[in-house]
């Protein structure tokens, strides 16, 4: 079963929540994480986060950087210095221009939210609808826990579908009963995870526990995620 655009657009508003507390997603968006690589002292440095689902400074903000300036954004002169040094130590987590350019250009530039929705689409979206339909899943909420999954681990971790029996429907198993056992095994790393930024997002896995609860595999009832209710 294809996923319809208004399931589509009803997944992508509960990720939007669930990365910025907004159903249309803040474009504007920047959150200063100490989850980067590590640092001098072995612990994690601290990173930027930027746009409507939260690309990281050490992961792909630099090439979304790039795609914006392709574009001729009116902030590109602005940002060109930046590319080559997104994604190197330091972080440029003090850097206040860059900060306040970003925050601007996703304030006010149509340029910019064009090339965040199809830069997300692009290395979230459409590889989780790859990884969806290769694994012969069919309903509206399994596509959301996967794009989910890619979209905050940047994919569905092959380790964490060792701690559990159920196969993918490709190899013979019930995709719903997939869907709970991988949901219960995220749900359980999050909770338990040595960093406390992780422990705190079981919302997400929370939510997913509700709707399967709910038997919402279609995703026509409300989901309520993070407490904002998404139609």
């Amino acid at each position: 079963m294809a996923i319809t655009a208004q399931q589509k657009q009803k997944i992508l508003r509960v990720v939007n929540v669930f990365e910025t507390g907004s159903i249309a997603g803040n474009y504007a968006a920047i959150t200063l994480l100490k989850d980067g690589p590590p640092g001098a002292d072995g612990s994690p440095m601290k990173q930027i986060t930027y746009g409507r689902s939260q690309t990281t400074e050490f992961g792909n903000l630099k090439m979304l950087i790039q795609q914006y300036i392709d574009a001729n954004g009116s902030f590109a002169d602005a940002l060109k210095p930046y590319v080559s040094k997104i994604g190197k130590k330091p972080s440029l987590c003090t850097d206040a221009l860059l900060l306040q350019t970003l925050k601007t250009a996703g304030k006010t530039d149509p340029v910019m939210k064009k090339a965040q929705d199809d830069f997300f689409e692009q290395l979230y979206y459409q590889p989780a609808l790859n990884w969806f339909t290769g694994m012969k899943f069919t309903t509206a909420l399994s596509m959301l826990v996967i794009y989910d999954s890619f979209i905050h681990s940047g994919t569905v971790p092959s380790w964490l579908r060792e701690r559990f029996a159920e196969a993918v429907p490709k190899n013979g198993g019930d995709e719903k009963n997939w869907i709970k056992q991988y949901v219960h095994a995220r749900h359980n790393w999050l909770a338990n995870h040595s960093r406390a930024i992780l422990r705190k997002t079981i919302y997400r896995t929370q939510c997913f526990k509700t709707n399967i609860a709910k038997d919402n595999w279609d995703l026509l009832q409300v989901i309520h995620a993070n407490g904002i209710a998404v139609s």
